[in-house]
Parts: C-alpha cells; structure tokens; sequence
C-alpha cells in the first residue's frame, strides 16, 4: 500500500473519529487496550497493545487523535491492565464472548453479501442458545457486526465473569453439540398393544422422545418437527429428494418416511414423541437433525476466542481498517433488519479518484459494481473500502 494512500485513509478516519459517538465498553479503566496503526508496517498487523485509560475523555481523545486502522480492548477485567505481562495485570474476570466469523463457520455462499447474510442468521441461532437454553437477559447480551466478515457477542453477567478456560469451552461444546448423543433423549415406554388372538391385550415397548421444556431436547423435537412438516408440505418427488439428502437414509427409507409423514395420524404420533415408526433409521438421521440445530464450526477455531479470557475484541463504534465498515453495536431487535453493506458504511457519495489494481465485484449501499483495472472516480465510501481491501491505490 502506497503513503498516499494510507495518509488518506487515515485522514479519512481521523474525520469520522472527530464527530463519532465513540463508544467504550462498561469498566473500560480496568481493560487492556491494542491498536494497529496506519504506520510503515501496516497493512501488516503489529499490535501495540498494554494501554490503559483511567478517564473517558483520555480514551477517547487518544482514538481521535491517532485514528487507528484497528482499535480493541479486552475481554477481561485487571488491576493492572497496562502492565506487560498476565501475571502483573492481575486478572480479576472476563465476559464472556464469541467471535462468530465466515472463516470459523461451515458455510457455503457466494457473495460477501451472501456470506454475510449466513454468518447473521448463526448469529441469530447462537443468541438463541444463550437466552433459551442459559438464561440471559437480552440487557446482558451486546451484538455487534464486526466490520468485516461477522459479528462479535459480548456476554456481561455477574454469574459467568469469573469462569476459567474450561468452563467457557464447555459453552462452546454446548452450541456445537460436542458429545450430544440422541441416544440419551430416547426412551422405551411400556404401552398396552392390540389384543391377540386370545384377547389378551400385550404390554409392548414403544420408542418415546424425551424432549422437556428447554435444552437440547427441546431443540431437537423443534428441529425434527420442521423437518417433517417441510417435507409434508412438499410433492412427492421432491420430499423423496430431500429425504434421500440425509445421509445413510436409503430409497426404502426414504418412501417408508414419506408415507408416515403423508398420513395425518401418524403425523400426529411422531410430532408427540412416538418414534416406533422410525425406530431403525440410522445415527446419521439423527446426525442430520442436530445439524439444524447447532452451530457448525470449523474445528472450533472460535473456541480460543470463547475460552480466552485474556483475548482482545474489536471496539464498537471502531472502524475496521480492512473494511472501513464501523463496527456496529446492535439491540437485538435491531439485528434482522440490520444491513451491514449499507448501515455499517459511514462515508460519502464524493466522488474520489482511485487507481484499481484488481478487478473487484462489490455490492455496497444497495448497488453492485463490477470495476475493472485502471484508474476511475467513485463514490467515497466505495473507494474508501477498496482502499482498505488493498485492491485500490489513491489518486490517478
């Protein structure tokens, strides 16, 4: 990246900063702080970090003044934050946060508007899981679109502050159904059968789901639930289709679970809890209905992030320096409609001069651009971000 180029991206940046509500998380006296600044190294990351702040009117004049690329504070909680190592900061808690990103997540898209829309609807399912089956209080839940390619959740509960590594990594377990077996929510229940010929009426064991009123259980029969009425309500050769879709589930499964879904009665049975007439369908039936359910990481790679408790998180209201899109605190109501390739974008139509060095697609503020090589005047925000993606130098 040319001087030019990140001297007006900073300029830029400072001019946001100046007149932004800069937002500072609760305690920020007791944080550890890091930038990454528009210096000789960037784009490459260099971190400084070991700053504190004791007044919000230093933390905010510092932002401003230096106008970072990046801007992050801890999760924890320290007598000494600026201290240089873990050991004199003195850890006193931590809240409790997940970094949900296109790179952590088992995802298929096809656009950044696509992938976006994907890591929020995990998101979604995620805020499920902590105000369902946890127990948190919307107030103890802050949602903010990272600026880039997902969507940080902050956790602030006096209950999980002062949970150690491990008992964070079983939350990450608990989300990704990590050792769930469905086995445990599947029991025989003894039920009187039809008379024989002697009139006698047979105690028989019948297959029951145990599903209680929250928990995975819960999450399950609601998964199972949806996935028979979706394929009730389709034709027949196309419910076959997506039977067949699960893995394991033969032809003569497939039909088998067709017919019990097109049969009302039987319909009814299953939705109570009555799984005789699916008893010997495989593990990876079952397999396919936890996977609606959970969260599907990639090997975990957000489970450092959840198990840190020294870990640094990006500032909300910061703008992100390989996006320029603000990282954006959100209500939880506010998070289905929210918009990031438009509510996130903070500068203007201005027309700017920029040299493109790659062909790029890009979908931003409602429109799409295919731009091609070569030197073009576009609107601010627009160059500003492929400035900051590297794919555009500033001026002719």
């Amino acid at each position: 990246m040319k001087v030019e180029t990140k001297e007006f991206i900073q300029y830029r940046f400072r001019e946001y900063y100046q007149s932004a509500s800069i937002q500072l998380p609760p305690q920020f006296e007791k944080r550890e702080w890091g930038f990454i600044f528009f210096d000789d190294a960037f784009p490459d990351v260099v971190m400084r970090r070991h700053k504190s702040f004791m007044a919000r009117g230093e933390a905010v004049d510092y932002v401003r003044n230096k106008a970072p690329a990046h801007a992050f504070h801890s999760a924890a909680y320290y007598v000494n934050p600026e201290a240089p190592t873990m050991q004199e900061k003195k850890w006193q808690g931590a809240d409790l946060i997940f970094d949900l990103d296109a790179d952590h997540l088992k995802l298929k898209w096809t656009t950044y508007g696509d992938m976006l829309q994907k890591v929020k609807e995990e998101t979604i399912k995620l805020i499920g899981f902590l105000t369902d089956d946890f127990g948190f209080e919307d107030n103890d839940i802050e949602v903010v679109f990272s600026g880039g390619r997902g969507y940080h959740i902050h956790v602030r509960d006096s209950r999980i502050i002062g949970l150690g590594s491990s008992e964070r990594r079983e939350v990450v377990d608990y989300i990704t159904a990590t050792g769930l077996e469905v086995e445990n929510f599947l029991y025989p229940k003894e039920v009187t059968g039809d008379a024989d010929e002697t009139g006698r009426r047979k105690t028989v064991k019948s297959l029951r789901f145990r599903s209680g009123g929250s928990g995975w259980g819960l999450r399950l029969h609601k998964a199972l639930k949806e996935f028979l009425d979706n394929i009730s309500s389709m034709d027949e050769n196309k419910a076959l289709e997506e039977i067949k879709k699960v893995e394991g589930i033969s032809e003569r499964m497939a039909e088998m679970l067709l017919k019990v879904v097109k049969d009302k009665s039987s319909m009814k049975r299953l939705k109570e809890g009555n799984f005789d007439q699916i008893r010997k369908f495989p593990n990876s039936f079952w397999e396919d209905i936890i996977k609606r359910q959970k969260i599907e990481l990639k090997g975990h790679p957000d489970e450092p992030v959840t198990a840190d408790t020294k870990r640094l998180i990006r500032l909300p209201t910061s703008l992100h320096g390989g996006s320029s899109f603000q990282a954006m605190p959100l209500t939880l109501n506010a998070l289905d409609d929210f918009n990031p390739l438009s509510d996130a974008v903070v500068f203007g139509d201005e027309l700017t001069v920029v040299n493109v060095t790659k062909a790029s697609d890009v979908e931003i503020k409602d429109k799409r651009y295919n731009i091609v090589k070569g030197i073009h005047k576009l609107p601010e925000h627009l160059a500003v971000f492929l400035m900051c993606r590297g794919v555009a130098e500033y001026g002719p």
